[in-house]
C-alpha cells in the first residue's frame, strides 16, 4: 500500500502556487466554453469532432495505417468545414464571452425607462395594427446596421416610436435600432433569415427581426400589421402573440432587471390619450 500512496503525495508536493494557478484558469476556460456550447448547435460539433478524435487515435493504436492516414489528410479541411457550417454560433458565443455582467447590472435601471416606452409603443401599436420593427442593442455593435438607415440620436421616448412607425412617416419602413436610451437610427434595412424552419407564413418584418438576433445578440419587438400580434425575438428565435404586460417581463429578463411599474396595455392606453 505505501507505494501506492507515495504517488500522489509526492505530487501533492510538487503543487505549488503557479501550478494552483493553472489549474483554475484551465477549469475556468472549459466551465465557460461549455456554458457557451450548452443549447446550441455548436455543442453538436463538439461532440463530431471527439468522435473524429477518437477514431483517429483508435486507428493509430489498432495500426490501422491507411484509416488513420485518411484522418490526418482530412482533420484539417473538417475543421474548417465546421467553421464555416457554424459561424453564427461561434460568432456569438464569442461575443457573449465579452460580456461584462457588472456593467449590464450597473447599465439596468437607466435601461428600465428605455424598456416602458418600448412596452408602451408596442401595446399601442398593437391596439391600432400598425406594423413595427423595433431592435434593442446590446453589447453587440450593431453600426452596419444603423448606418442602412436614417441616423436620428435622438433621445428615447414614446411619442417618438409613434411618430416614426406612424403611416404617413417616411421613416416607418425599415427597423429602428435602439443604443441605450436613443434611438441610434430608423429605417434600417436588417439581413433575413434564411433558416429554412422558419414558417413561410412569416412575414419580412419577422424575418428580418430573427436575422439580425442570429448575427447578434440583440432583442427585436416586432408588431405584425394584420394581425397587431407583438412577437419577441431573440437568438435567432421568436415568441409570438404576447401580451404587454409578457413583453415587459420578457424584457426585463434579458436585462436582468426586475422592474417594478410596468406600463401595461391600460396604462399605456390611458398615457395615450392624455398626451
Amino acid at each position: 500500500m505505501m507505494p501506492a500512496m507515495a504517488f500522489p503525495l509526492d505530487a501533492l508536493r510538487r503543487l505549488d502556487a503557479r501550478a494552483v494557478v493553472d489549474i483554475l484558469i484551465i477549469a475556468v476556460v472549459v466551465y465557460y466554453a461549455l456554458r457557451l456550447l450548452k443549447g446550441t448547435r455548436a455543442a453538436q460539433m463538439v461532440v463530431t469532432l471527439l468522435l473524429v478524435a477518437a477514431a483517429f487515435y483508435g486507428a493509430r493504436w489498432a495500426r490501422l495505417e491507411m484509416v488513420e492516414w485518411l484522418l490526418n489528410t482530412l482533420l484539417p479541411y473538417f475543421v474548417i468545414a465546421l467553421i464555416v457550417l457554424f459561424q453564427p454560433e461561434i460568432r456569438r458565443a464569442l461575443a457573449s464571452a465579452g460580456r461584462n455582467p457588472f456593467w449590464e447590472r450597473l447599465g439596468g435601471s437607466a435601461r428600465s425607462g428605455a424598456l416602458d416606452d418600448v412596452v408602451m409603443a408596442a401595446a399601442h401599436f398593437a391596439q391600432t395594427k400598425t406594423g413595427a420593427l423595433i431592435v434593442l442593442e446590446r453589447d453587440v455593435g450593431l453600426k452596419i446596421y444603423i448606418e442602412s438607415g436614417i441616423p436620428l440620436d435622438a433621445a428615447l421616448s414614446y411619442d417618438l416610436l409613434l411618430a416614426i412607425f406612424h403611416h404617413a412617416s417616411p421613416l416607418h419602413d425599415g427597423a429602428v435600432i435602439l443604443h441605450g436610451e436613443k434611438v441610434a437610427a430608423a429605417a434600417c434595412f436588417l439581413p433575413l433569415s434564411l433558416n429554412p424552419m422558419l414558417s413561410t407564413q412569416l412575414g419580412t418584418r419577422h424575418r428580418a427581426a430573427i436575422g439580425v438576433t442570429e448575427e447578434s445578440d440583440a432583442v427585436a419587438v416586432v408588431v405584425s400589421e394584420q394581425t397587431g400580434a407583438i412577437t419577441l425575438a431573440s437568438g435567432g428565435a421568436i415568441e409570438s402573440n404576447l401580451t404587454a404586460e409578457q413583453l415587459a417581463e420578457r424584457l426585463a429578463a434579458v436585462y436582468g432587471s426586475r422592474r417594478s411599474g410596468t406600463l401595461l396595455p391600460g396604462a399605456a392606453r390611458s398615457e395615450a390619450a392624455g398626451r
